[in-house]
């Protein structure tokens, strides 16, 4: 499996099931991958993981690029029919390229996948050197702002907190949060003040900041995210724009989508000013 990346208790043996972990391995890390890695980070056997993949091929899943295979256009044409993601990405792609250009900040939309997040959006300059995330990619939750956000605000998050505390935290810097217990302190303050920080636990050097995007329903519908040097990210400066930008993404979903259960018990409070720590 792809390190760091969900655990499944036991390992599909269907033919379905293998397919789905090739084509889960390019979840992260490099956009294409010999046989001998797809077979690797899939633990699909070799000889198995070549048949299949020849089948992706032919369905335009995977593309075949030399010695080396690619998601396929086709999975771009299927994710782009997702509603949830079509919606929100055609409602904020507007209002977070606004954020950026008020900010110079990373600007970055993501919802909670499992134990981690998956990005649907993400604005940045051209000089950006941001390639630890990207769109479509996934990073854990509990190491990144947005992340943060979602798993203290939505009962989803709750669960894969809980989930977190039977799989261990890996670390991506020497700064990422290891313990349970200290996670669990973090979101709490977080739940209290209603954004998220994060300083240097996703890339050394730079830090973060989220805010949830909730529904007047309390549906969580995802987070956004700017990211900067560490001096640049301060709460005074940052979170009232995200603040605005995540209220005007959630307007606009409540007039396209159709009322949806409530996932949060507790609204973001209002917020401290002024350099955040956690």
């Amino acid at each position: 499996m792809v390190a760091g990346a969900d655990e499944e208790t036991e390992r599909p043996n269907s033919v379905l099931g293998k397919a789905q972990l090739l084509l889960a391995a390019f979840e992260s890390g490099p956009f294409q991958l010999r046989l001998t890695e797809l077979s690797r980070r899939s633990g699909v056997p070799k000889a198995s993981a070549y048949r299949l993949a020849q089948e992706l091929v032919q369905w335009g899943l995977l593309e075949r690029r030399g010695e080396s295979y690619q998601l396929g256009i086709r999975m771009f044409e299927l994710g782009e029919r997702v509603l949830a993601s079509a919606s929100l990405r055609a409602v904020a792609r507007p209002l977070l390229t606004d954020l950026y250009t008020s900010t110079r900040a990373t600007i970055h939309l993501a919802v909670l996948d499992g134990t981690h997040v998956l990005y649907l959006e993400k604005i940045a300059g051209g000089a950006s050197i941001h390639s630890h995330s990207q769109v479509g990619g996934r990073l854990p939750a509990w190491c990144t702002a947005t992340g943060k956000v979602l798993l203290a605000v939505s009962q989803s998050g709750r669960e894969q907190t809980e989930r977190l505390a039977e799989t261990g935290l890996p670390s991506l810097t020497e700064r990422t949060v290891v313990s349970v217990d200290a996670l669990r302190r973090q979101l709490s303050i977080v739940a209290e003040r209603g954004f998220a920080l994060e300083v240097g636990e996703t890339l050394s050097g730079y830090g973060s900041l989220a805010v949830p995007v909730i529904g007047e329903d309390g549906t969580v519908h995802a987070a956004v995210s700017a990211t900067a040097p560490v001096a640049q990210v301060t709460a005074q400066r940052l979170v009232p724009q995200l603040r605005a930008t995540a209220a005007g993404i959630a307007r606009a979903m409540d007039r396209r989508m159709p009322a949806a259960p409530a996932t949060t018990t507790r609204r973001p409070a209002a917020g401290s000013r002024g350099r955040a720590t956690l």
